[in-house]
C-alpha cells in the first residue's frame, strides 16, 4: 500500500513510491512510472532516442533544454551545473 497518495495521474503508485524514496523527483518518478505502466516496466529502461549525449552540447543548447523543462535557476548555471540539472531533473 502507497504511504503518500501520489494523485490519480499515476498509474503505478507502487514503482512511484519506489522511484521517490530512492530519491527521483516527483515528476521523474510519475513519468517513469506512467511508462512503465504504458507497457512493461522492463521495457522502460531500455527505450531511448538518438539524442546527443548533454556533453557534447553547447551551453545555449543546454538552457534551451532547462528552459523547456522549467529548471529553475537555469540562467546562472555553469554548463556543469545545467548538464548535473537535466540528468537530475
Amino acid at each position: 500500500m502507497p504511504k503518500r497518495d501520489p494523485g490519480p495521474s499515476v498509474k503505478d503508485k507502487e514503482l512511484y513510491e519506489a522511484l521517490r524514496d530512492d530519491g527521483a523527483s516527483k515528476e521523474k518518478a510519475a513519468r517513469i512510472a506512467n511508462a512503465a505502466a504504458a507497457s512493461s516496466p522492463s521495457s522502460v529502461g531500455r527505450k531511448g532516442g538518438n539524442a546527443e549525449d548533454y556533453d557534447e552540447r553547447t551551453k545555449a543548447e543546454l538552457t534551451k533544454r532547462a528552459r523547456e523543462l522549467g529548471i529553475e535557476g537555469r540562467s546562472s548555471m555553469s554548463k556543469a551545473q545545467l548538464i548535473d540539472a537535466l540528468r537530475n531533473h
